[in-house]
């Protein structure tokens, strides 16, 4: 489906481009957010676009951008790829020097094709799969997070290192790109392991929207000793579901999890749940070790009515404070020049962890991460970890 559709995209798009205006007021420099405003994945892109407007006013504040205010104008995705399409083409005809698409890759790439078709740089709120970037969009293409492989590998080597975890298990939802991925970067981390002493006892499948894992949690009940931990490579809303049943199965391996279940607002449905780990970006617990991002929740509950309800709030924010140092570096919204002051950077500093862009990768394949460990039904930052190396390309391409 997708495929098709960057092909229909991309030739609507070659008659397009010609048609787009240069920003014809020189005084300001114009963000276009072709986000979903309603349907399922406004859910996702509204928290992060908030924590991209923070970061605009803060930046606006302090005298704009090249001494130019920073304007922001919208179209609505409908969490509709068709309809993401549009969407890019219209903020693209209001003027956008950059344009910020949807947080998956799949929702967020039709508008992003055509910012590339224009020449235009376009971020990604929060997409985590690797061809939200150069490999599935173009050079003009960044995501603002993490790559679920790096979360995979993450909670693998820190539960080998600091929970003398031996024994592992791995159960993946296939139902998204983003849930293969943190098994991706499991399947990767695990030889390393192995090589230690550690051991992959066993694995096991199923779907977000099964109704029942009975089958699969009989293989892990069937297992000689219930195994350290289940590597569980699944996001909202089937996660939930898993959980509970592998629980109520008396199964009290540690569950380890991507960063797509961070949240209190689901807990309530597995109560007292404890032994749950997963890793985060920041904390939205007001236990983040940084207290400037402790200040950030606050400054976002000031200005949204309610608290974070996930770190997929955070790369909203740093999205848009990598490509203002980009533009400000290379004194120009040029998209070649600000994507060259982008690929310079090295572990650069933000709020929320250091960043890294080079010519082959758009992406996060290193990053620090905060372990949120679930205890009772209460999530709290225990410890932080740093994958020993990055992940190669050929293995985030598998």
């Amino acid at each position: 489906m997708i495929n098709k559709l960057k092909i229909a995209t991309a030739t609507m798009l070659f008659t397009a481009t010609a048609a787009f205006p240069a920003s014809a007021d020189d005084s300001k420099i114009v963000v276009g957010f072709a986000t979903a405003e309603s349907g399922f994945m406004e859910a996702y892109d509204k928290p992060a676009t908030d924590a991209a407007l923070i970061r605009i006013d803060e930046i606006n504040a302090a005298g704009g951008l090249l001494g130019k205010k920073i304007e922001v104008v919208k179209a609505d995705t409908k969490s509709d790829r068709a309809e993401g399409a549009k969407a890019g083409l219209s903020v693209l005809d209001q003027g956008a020097d950059l344009v910020v698409v949807s947080c998956d890759y799949d929702f967020g790439s039709p508008a992003a094709l055509a910012a590339e078709a224009a020449g235009k740089v376009s971020f990604f709120l929060c997409a985590e799969s690797v061809k939200a970037g150069i490999q599935g969009v173009g050079p003009h293409s960044f995501s603002a997070s993490v790559l679920a492989a790096v979360q995979g590998a993450t909670m693998a080597e820190w539960a080998y290192n600091k929970k003398e975890t031996k024994t592992f298990y791995r159960l993946l939802d296939t139902w998204t790109e983003y849930n293969k991925g943190i098994c991706d970067g499991f399947d990767w981390m695990m030889p390393k392991l192995e090589t230690k002493g550690a051991k992959l006892v066993g694995q096991d499948t199923f779907k977000n929207d099964d109704p029942s894992i009975a089958a699969q949690i009989s293989r892990i009940k069937a297992l000689p000793k219930e195994p350290d931990a289940i590597m569980l490579c699944t996001m909202m809303p089937g996660s939930v579901s898993a959980v509970k049943q592998i629980r109520a199965a008396g199964i009290n391996s540690m569950i380890l999890n991507g960063s797509g279940v961070d949240g209190s607002y689901w807990l309530s449905a597995v109560p007292d749940l404890s032994n749950f780990y997963v890793p985060v970006q920041g904390s939205i617990y007001g236990d983040d070790p940084n207290p400037e991002v402790n200040k950030f929740n606050a400054a976002y509950k000031a200005k949204t009515g309610a608290d974070p309800s996930s770190m997929y709030v955070y790369p909203g924010y740093v999205m848009i404070d990598v490509w203002a140092k980009a533009v400000e570096r290379a004194k120009s919204i040029d998209a070649d020049a600000v994507v060259a002051e982008l690929e310079k950077m090295k572990n650069e500093p933000t709020l929320f962890g250091p960043r890294t862009f080079t010519s082959e990768l758009h992406h996060q394949n290193q990053t620090k991460y905060l372990i949120a460990d679930t205890e009772k039904g209460k999530p709290s930052i225990i410890d932080s970890w740093t994958i020993s190396e990055p992940i190669p390309l050929d293995a985030l391409l598998k």
